[in-house]
């Protein structure tokens, strides 16, 4: 027999965590399944996982690691009763309520757990070159994120890979910082908007190496520059720099939610303007799997509170749960 819970979160970094202090908090009783750690898509604490220092959320004057602000989170969750399994979810069945959801084997005759109403917060994950020493020095000289980032880089000479709308935003708000901004990219033209091109272009601070991809990163501790090709000459040379971010793009995690809830061709799930309903009543999406605008874990904890706020009111609404097991005035 699958386990009945009142609400389901999918997915653990502050989007999800902070769902699960406002829903545990309302007596909700939240489970979260929170991922695996062997995952590199959706791992327990998401992509802050991957962080080091973390200084641009608030309340933490002198900064603090990432994971150790994601264990916040979930102990905080935890005080208020909110459940954990580390596990993945393997399939869904929107079609009814109570939901379906299954962990391990996903062609199980009978699902592992029931839900009420569903918090969907997978996040996304960026797209990274494809090296080996990615996964060495990303948080020590790599980066997926200026606005995080950039203020580590001053007085540095940093690369930017891409070539789209993306590149084009980390470099400019990169040369706040850095003394110069090498951006490397495949092609020999821009993929970025005009205006955007434009901008980058008129920069004093950015310089173009084109038809160019990076082949290897150099640093065993902290990137110390970057090994690079012209792919059509193959001419290999060095790029001298202590700073690189990739933007060559984010994918959501939601292979899981094909053919099921709506999502836009890049795979962002699609929510009602100013909440986080999905097109299904009683499943909600916070968090970076469905912003492609902001992605920043404050931005994520927010759209998290926003979904366990929405996610408790339509269960009132709609009968889900007894009176005595909600309690709206602790929630806010």
């Amino acid at each position: 027999m699958p386990e009945s819970r009142h609400v389901v979160i999918i997915g653990s970094g502050p989007a999800g965590l902070t769902a699960a202090i406002y829903t545990a908090r309302a007596n909700l009783s939240p489970l979260v399944i929170e991922g695996e750690p062997s995952s590199t898509t959706d791992q327990p604490g998401g992509q802050l996982m991957l962080t080091t220092e973390v200084e641009n959320f608030p309340g933490f004057i002198d900064g603090i690691q990432g994971p150790e602000l994601m264990g916040s989170f979930r102990a905080q969750a935890a005080r208020f009763g909110a459940e954990f399994l580390t596990e993945k979810v393997s399939r869904v069945d929107f079609s009814h309520r109570p939901f379906d959801l299954w962990v391990g084997d996903p062609h199980a005759p009978e699902p592992t757990y029931t839900a009420d109403a569903v918090i969907v917060s997978t996040g996304a994950r960026s797209i990274m070159i494809g090296l080996e020493a990615e996964s060495r020095l990303l948080g020590y000289g790599l980066s997926t994120c200026a606005t995080c980032d950039g203020f580590f880089f001053r007085n540095r000479q940093i690369a930017v890979v891409g070539g789209g709308d993306s590149a084009m935003e980390e470099a400019l708000f990169l040369t706040k910082f850095a003394d110069k901004v090498t951006v490397v990219h495949r092609r020999d033209e821009l993929r970025a908007s005009k205006i955007m091109q434009e901008r980058a272009f008129k920069n004093d601070k950015i310089e173009f190496l084109w038809d160019t991809e990076v082949v290897d990163l150099i640093g065993e501790q902290r990137l110390e520059g970057a090994h690079v090709r012209n792919v059509k000459t193959g001419e290999l040379s060095a790029l001298d720099v202590t700073g690189m971010f990739v933007a060559i793009g984010h994918r959501p995690n939601t292979d899981l939610f094909r053919g099921i809830l709506d999502m836009e061709e890049s795979g962002y799930l699609i929510t009602t303007p100013g909440g986080t309903a999905t097109n299904i009543p009683g499943v909600f999406a916070c968090g970076d799997v469905q912003d492609h605008t902001y992605r920043q874990a404050i931005t994520a904890a927010g759209s998290g509170c926003m979904a366990a706020i929405d996610a408790e009111r339509w269960l009132e609404v709609n009968h889900a749960v007894p009176p005595e097991f909600t309690d709206t005035p602790t929630s806010w």
